[in-house]
């Protein structure tokens, strides 16, 4: 489906749209807006993207817009980092997460130092994209997580939505912010039909660095954020029938994280369980556990706990259920921390 942005203030309210069109209005509303937004990668520009998310932005703005590159993510990695620092908003396209590391060179070393290396003189507006996650059934390489490899780069922003209206406003916000973002976009949640949302192609974007409280509670607080808040919803939705009353948070910015958010509902509910779906050792979930150990000890009443993927190589398509979390293991962990210390 192709998405053609609104003109001047305002815009179209779209029902019924999934994340994959959401981002493709949030491009197409940041090109019309901003003639200095380009839009790059592999097959992006007469194909549209490998999962259509750049379709119709060639057509629309032109070649020199919106073009294709070589299949070289260093190479990709790059040219963001010329275009960023000569006066352009550059907006990369990795065709899957688990491609990207041929380009790290780039985008630690260059992209996000270039403002402490200058002084402020130079900075790289620059937005990477790249499908995060499993959910697509193939290789390792096209199911990686990730985010917490970025999140340790100091000058560079992490976000990952979590639904329509917030890939098309957090997406936005990361093409206008004068510094590199990574914006990891759930391959489970673009098509997903449960997640449809009206989205008023309006421009307006969302904050970045900040958490976002899905459902108050009290019993317990859930952090959680991209696809990982499907399952996290369900299991909540089922934990209800049982007593269990959960606050739910979606992090979004996996760097720089919304803490302050986390804690408050902490000093609340007294309790924490993190969801996600990257490898348990070093995920990002060690690092918000830590920080609750370090300044919210003496609001838990609990361990926090964490519901996470295996720490091993995502595995094949009919073996990729068991690497990922699943609402019986949130179910039960929660009970487990809400019972505790009886358990």
């Amino acid at each position: 489906m192709v998405v053609h942005a609104s003109e001047g203030e305002g815009g179209d309210i779209r029902s019924g749209v999934n994340m994959i069109t959401a981002i493709n209005m949030a491009l197409h509303r940041a090109m019309a807006d901003d003639d200095n937004v380009v839009v790059f990668g592999e097959d992006v520009g007469r194909k549209g993207g490998v999962f259509c998310a750049t379709e119709g932005l060639q057509k629309t703005f032109g070649v020199h817009r919106a073009f294709d590159t070589p299949l070289s993510e260093q190479l990709i990695s790059g040219i963001a980092v010329g275009l960023g620092t000569e006066g352009f908003k550059a907006v990369a396209e990795f065709q899957f997460a688990g491609f990207v590391f041929p380009g790290f060179d780039q985008i630690i070393n260059q992209a996000s130092r270039m403002r402490n290396r200058t002084r402020g003189r130079l900075s790289c507006p620059i937005v990477y994209r790249a499908p995060w996650g499993g959910g697509n059934k193939s290789p390792e390489h096209h199911s990686e997580s990730p985010e917490a490899l970025f999140s340790h780069i100091p000058g560079l922003r992490v976000v990952i939505p979590s639904t329509p209206k917030r890939a098309y406003g957090l997406l936005l916000a990361a093409i206008r912010d004068p510094d590199p973002v990574f914006f990891f976009e759930p391959i489970r949640l673009y098509r997903n039909t449960s997640i449809k949302e009206d989205v008023s192609d309006d421009g307006v974007a969302l904050p970045l660095d900040t958490a976002f409280v899905d459902r108050e509670g009290r019993d317990v607080t859930i952090v959680s954020w991209g696809s990982s808040l499907l399952e996290t919803m369900k299991a909540v939705h089922e934990l209800e029938t049982q007593g269990v009353n959960a606050e739910v948070i979606d992090v979004a910015s996996i760097s720089y994280f919304d803490f302050e958010t986390v804690l408050k509902s902490v000093q609340k509910t007294g309790r924490c369980v993190i969801v996600h779906e990257a490898s348990r050792t070093n995920g990002f979930g060690s690092e918000i556990a830590a920080r609750l150990a370090d300044e919210g000890v003496l609001y838990l009443k609990a361990p926090v706990k964490r519901v996470t993927g295996l720490d091993a190589v995502v595995p094949y398509g009919r073996h990729e259920k068991y690497f990922m979390p699943d609402v019986p293991e949130i179910v039960q962990t929660v009970k487990e921390v809400t019972r505790f210390p009886s358990e």
